[in-house]
């Protein structure tokens, strides 16, 4: 099993950040751009991966008096993950994302894992950005 995990901080109150990540339908405009999240009955959705332009079973779980989100495939069991949302006081939050890979053939390394963690995490801060600047 290999894992990894990285933390951003972002200048927005937690409600409005894990309204960002716990909202299916807007997954996509934060995720790395190559998964795509169709949302079946939940938890059940569908994860498309453009690298092997394979459809995946997975899990989606949102619980919001915790302000976190897990996922995870549903059948084969090769990799699950969790977004937590903090709180840090002065209207600002820290994410912390984690990803633990079960199986090896499913990883796809760490400096790309690394790279694509970083990426979701800027994306996550400017969709979590537009929707503040909207809302004000």
């Amino acid at each position: 099993m290999t894992e990894y995990e990285r933390a951003r901080t972002m200048p927005a109150l937690p409600e409005h950040v894990f309204d960002q990540v716990s909202d299916v339908s807007r997954l996509d405009a934060w995720l790395p751009d190559e998964l795509h999240v169709r949302e079946e009955e939940l938890p059940a959705v569908t994860v498309h991966e453009d690298r092997t332009g394979e459809d995946e079973s997975a899990l989606f779980r949102a619980e919001k008096d915790q302000q976190r989100v897990e996922w995870g495939t549903r059948e084969n069991g090769s990799y699950a993950g969790w977004l937590q949302v903090s709180g840090i006081g002065s209207g600002a939050s820290e994410v912390t994302i984690h990803l633990s890979f079960f199986d090896e053939d499913h990883d796809p390394g760490e400096q790309a894992v690394h790279t694509a963690l970083d990426r979701s995490l800027e994306r996550l801060a400017e969709q979590v950005r537009l929707r503040v600047d909207d809302a004000g």
